[in-house]
């Protein structure tokens, strides 16, 4: 998969990595500093545990920039930003760590296959004992208008694979939030299937680039002043004005 770098950062003047990571554009920094003193729980042995964004997709070239493989971008997005490297395979998935401000955050693909992420998703949590409020899915959604993003609490598997073999290996509990990210219904009688495989459009990545970096900011506020006002500057109709300004 793609990183955001070189050509494709430069492509992406709003990814600046220099940008302090404690500040977000949608609070002030004083606001952002108390957020991240209190954004992740504290375990047993005095450390926070992270934050684990996990994106969805494929492994190899031939599913490189097709939709089914948006997770993988929005994820390769984040660490270009956050200045993750995603160098480290563990537990069938390539990982990184970093920060976001002072919070702790591990970011994850998946290289076992769309249909098995759960076998992936499932050690990562039981491992690093991460709390499931704190385990956000990014993933392709056919359901939703192209470029659109909708963060949920919790829910279902909504047809979706990937996210049924994640449920499937957490024990069926379904209460860990998601991002999904809109790719758009196929034209007339295409299948599904074939549908999601489908490279974008030059137009359509450009478009993408704009929901990826509004990912990017949701993930920064989410990590810095938790999940609620998160969910509420990607859900809300406004978020897209803010967007442009």
């Amino acid at each position: 998969m793609r990183l955001l770098s070189g050509a494709s950062a430069s492509r992406l003047p709003f990814l600046a990595r220099a940008r302090p990571r404690c500040v977000s554009r949608y609070s002030s920094a004083s606001a952002c500093r108390a957020a991240s003193s209190s954004a992740a729980p504290v375990g047993d042995g005095g450390a926070r545990k992270p934050w684990l964004f996990v994106g969805l997709g494929n492994p190899g070239k031939m599913y490189q920039r097709t939709r089914h493989n948006v997770g993988f971008e929005m994820i390769d997005a984040i660490a270009e930003t956050e200045g993750v490297s995603l160098s480290s395979m563990q537990f069938k998935a390539m990982i990184g760590k970093g920060r976001i401000g002072d919070v702790p955050i591990m970011l994850a693909k998946p290289q076992t296959f769309m249909n098995a992420s759960g076998e992936s998703v499932g050690q990562l949590v039981s491992y690093f004992k991460i709390p499931l409020n704190q385990v956000v899915v990014m993933y392709d959604d056919l359901d939703l208008p192209f470029a659109k993003l909708r963060l949920l609490p919790k829910g279902g598997h909504g047809g979706h694979n990937g996210m049924r073999s994640i449920i499937n290996h957490l024990k069926q509990n379904r209460d860990f939030p998601r991002l999904r990210i809109g790719i758009g219904r196929p034209p007339g009688k295409m299948d599904p299937a074939n549908f999601v495989l489908k490279p974008f459009t030059k137009k359509e990545q450009e478009e993408l680039d704009f929901t990826f970096h509004r990912g990017l900011e949701a993930i920064r506020i989410m990590a810095l002043e938790g999940f609620n006002k998160s969910a509420t500057f990607v859900n809300t109709a406004q978020s897209s004005e803010m967007l442009n300004r």
